[in-house]
């Protein structure tokens, strides 16, 4: 986001947080189906996208054209946090539909927050892109454009029945409409992303030829929070193509110890002489 969407995204984000404080999870989480099916129909209607976001309205009129088309539609709570979104200046009007999606989905994560689900629903996202990732098959028919959405929605409830929480369940869902634009696998690792940033932590990707030990694992984290001041989530990945060592992705910052690094530039090498 531009300078000025994201401080109007901050105004709302906060009035979010102080929402979250006085409410129960239960409702913090229809709250967050309300603005995210609100997201779906700026999704849908571009013009209307352009006229909640319009510079030369004020934000009082945008946010009463909002009123004037939600109210009694969707709850008093989300029509409160939506108001305050669209009252701010925004650079482009997609950029609007971006934070009204980003403001239902940390609404989600606030509400299994309360409810003492947060990690838990990290996890299951993170194993669910691993599914996806695993299956060409499976991350076709998710991603598929001409497939109803729907449909595909479908079969992810289908997939996870049993194995997640709703919470975890409805941000899937939110990821196969590409959440910000991204892959649903993309979307899938930002929305792991910002469930470890509501918890404080860091994601830390680790590869591996063989499983860490749970020691192992405590005692990478324990080094990587040391590096980065912050706590982190490591999220293993086996793949016995590396053959051994440990690949470490943070952010942008990648420590590739694999052997099958070091062979392809033990490789590279001999070729060049």
């Amino acid at each position: 986001m531009q300078a000025a969407s994201r401080e109007s995204y901050k105004v709302a984000a906060e009035r979010l947080d102080a929402y979250v404080r006085g409410a129960e999870p239960s409702a913090v989480a229809t709250t967050a189906d309300d603005i995210l099916s609100v997201a779906d129909l700026l999704r849908r209607e571009p013009r209307l996208r352009r006229a909640l976001s319009d510079p030369a309205r004020s934000g009082e009129d945008r946010a009463g054209l909002l009123s004037g088309m939600l109210s009694g539609k969707i709850g008093a709570a989300a029509l409160d946090l939506l108001a305050a979104l669209v009252s701010g200046r925004w650079s482009a009007p997609s950029q609007l539909l971006d934070g009204a999606e980003r403001l239902g989905v940390e609404a989600l994560l606030a509400s299994a927050d309360k409810s003492g689900d947060l990690g838990e629903v990290e996890d299951e996202l993170f194993r669910f892109g691993q599914v996806v990732s695993g299956q060409p098959a499976l991350s076709n028919a998710l991603s598929d454009p001409i497939a109803p959405a729907g449909q595909r929605a479908s079969l992810a409830r289908e997939l996870l029945a049993g194995k997640a929480r709703p919470v975890t369940v409805r941000l899937v869902e939110v990821a196969l409409g590409r959440f910000g634009g991204r892959s649903v696998s993309g979307a899938l690792t930002r929305l792991v992303e910002l469930t470890a940033d509501r918890r404080d932590r860091q994601v830390a990707y680790v590869t591996v030829a063989a499983p860490l030990s749970d020691e192992e694992e405590r005692r990478l984290g324990a080094r990587l929070a040391a590096m980065y001041g912050r706590e982190v989530s490591v999220k293993q990945t086996v793949d016995p193509e590396v053959l051994g060592g440990v690949s470490v992705r943070v952010g942008s910052d990648l420590y590739d110890g694999t052997v099958l690094r070091r062979l392809n530039e033990t490789r590279n090498a001999l070729a060049k002489r």
